[in-house]
């Protein structure tokens, strides 16, 4: 079975938020979450405020199918936000836990769009319930509308606060009332979220830079980390409740999340990943005739490999962009064919070569296995996996979807095992010295917690979980 999700890290969601006045939004917002759709395929929503009242869509699917001309007609107004999720469970995938989450509290009208995953969901949970509060989703989002509610006597700046010191784990929020828009980072600045400038008195928020080139707006700066900005008639505002002297943005941004053509806090992308490669290269040289990526993920650091090495990199593999998804195949023998429908060996390339092959990352090792039989079959004489970051060892709780510890092959196997079972001729990392130097001057600090089990803040706090990482 050939299943991106159940091969790739994934990340969760993205979000989006503009303030446009004398602007329909809407289409803005389409714009901003097709640019983000890598974050997340499975839902997406959009609400917008004409200033009196929030209207808003949402549904199960990608952009271009949830949402039509007539759809964004309906929705009008000069502000806004959107969502765009990516679930992994059955429970996950229904229409009421697609975003934005729409309530109706003490002044009025809240609409909230969340990045990250909370690692203390269960307690608030109970807590708030406890409280008299009904929940309408499975999803730990609810619960920061239902915290914020909580302070429904303040306003709304001292009331998310509040609910800071609350709560526990990884969260980038976009909010609006009916005629505010809040753009909120945990004080470690785990997931990105970065301000733009549109026209003359428009500003936007996003999770990646490339959502704010896609509408035309100009950068300004990161969302700091335990900010709250507010934009609204008067402008852009700030205010700050924490300080942490060492940052923990997530390192899988960089390896395989972001957009290429995205900076988060300061690091582009792109050059990032290329710098990976550079390492790689001199972590683990190889004498081979050409380099080639698996598209398109590890295609940068696929390049800064050869770069480095001086050996020539071609495109020895083609991924083809149309394929549906492989897991609703309905047999086992049409989910193999996928493979070759989805990512197709050029002969040319490969036949009688010895290949490096690059990726960012081999999750569960199935589908690498299943690769590097199918460029054997296309004529390479030898098979070289590189990998451009160090093994996925253990699950990330804070938005990512990393899979369980059991399905990490890299938790069960060394790499001399992960070698053999994939079947290539062999198996590079790259350090975790490697991968912090690619990205060090940044000066941001980051979480490596999938790589090195080291959670900056902490883990849920339920008996499977603990059970699982020991």
């Amino acid at each position: 079975m050939f299943d991106d999700r159940l091969e790739k890290v994934n990340d969760e969601c993205g979000v989006f938020g503009i303030y446009a006045p004398g602007r329909s939004v809407a289409e803005l917002i389409y714009l901003g979450l097709f640019s983000l759709q890598h974050r997340g395929q499975e839902g997406c929503g959009i609400a917008v405020s004409e200033g009196n009242f929030i209207n808003h869509y949402k549904n199960l699917g990608m952009v271009t199918d949830v949402f039509t001309q007539h759809t964004l007609g309906t929705l009008e107004g000069y502000l806004g936000i959107g969502h765009v999720r990516y679930s992994t469970s059955g429970q996950s995938k229904t229409q009421q836990n697609t975003q934005p989450i729409v309530a109706r509290y003490q002044h009025g009208q809240i609409a909230l769009a969340h990045n990250g995953s909370l690692t203390n969901a269960a307690e608030l949970r109970n807590h708030l319930m406890e409280r008299g509060s009904l929940f309408h989703t499975t999803i730990d989002s609810e619960q920061i509308v239902g915290l914020i509610a909580s302070h429904g006597q303040d306003d709304m700046e001292q009331a998310m606060l509040k609910a800071m010191i609350d709560l526990k784990g990884s969260y980038s929020l976009v909010i609006m009332t009916e005629n505010k828009l809040y753009a909120v980072r945990d004080p470690y600045g785990n997931r990105p979220l970065c301000l733009g400038k549109f026209g003359e008195n428009g500003y936007v928020v996003a999770s990646e830079s490339c959502a704010l080139d896609a509408i035309g707006a100009t950068f300004l700066r990161d969302v700091e980390p335990g900010e709250i900005v507010t934009i609204d008639e008067d402008g852009l505002h700030s205010t700050k409740l924490f300080n942490h002297a060492q940052n923990a943005l997530c390192i899988f941004e960089f390896i395989y999340i972001a957009r290429p053509d995205s900076n988060i806090d300061g690091i582009n992308v792109n050059k990032a990943r290329r710098l990976m490669g550079r390492e790689l290269a001199k972590e683990a040289p190889l004498d081979v005739d050409v380099v080639i990526s698996v598209p398109d993920s590890g295609t940068t650091a696929a390049i800064g490999y050869a770069e480095e090495s001086g050996i020539p990199f071609t495109q020895g593999i083609l991924k083809n962009r149309y394929t549906g998804r492989s897991f609703i195949q309905p047999t086992q023998e049409m989910r193999e064919q996928m493979v070759k429908l989805k990512l197709n060996p050029i002969r040319d390339a490969l036949e009688g070569k010895r290949i490096a092959v690059v990726d960012d990352s081999i999750v569960r090792g199935t589908t690498s296995r299943k690769l590097v039989k199918l460029l054997r079959e296309y004529g390479a004489k030898e098979v070289h996996m590189l990998i451009s970051a160090p093994p996925v060892k253990y699950p990330c709780f804070y938005g990512v979807d990393t899979g369980n510890p059991e399905e990490l092959i890299a938790s069960k196997m060394d790499v001399e095992q992960i070698c053999e079972y994939i079947g290539a001729d062999s198996l590079h990392y790259l350090s975790m010295e490697g991968i912090l130097k690619a990205v060090e001057w940044s000066g941001c600090g980051f979480c490596t917690a999938c790589l090195n089990g080291a959670y900056p803040m902490g883990i849920p706090n339920y008996n499977n979980v603990k059970e699982a990482l020991e």
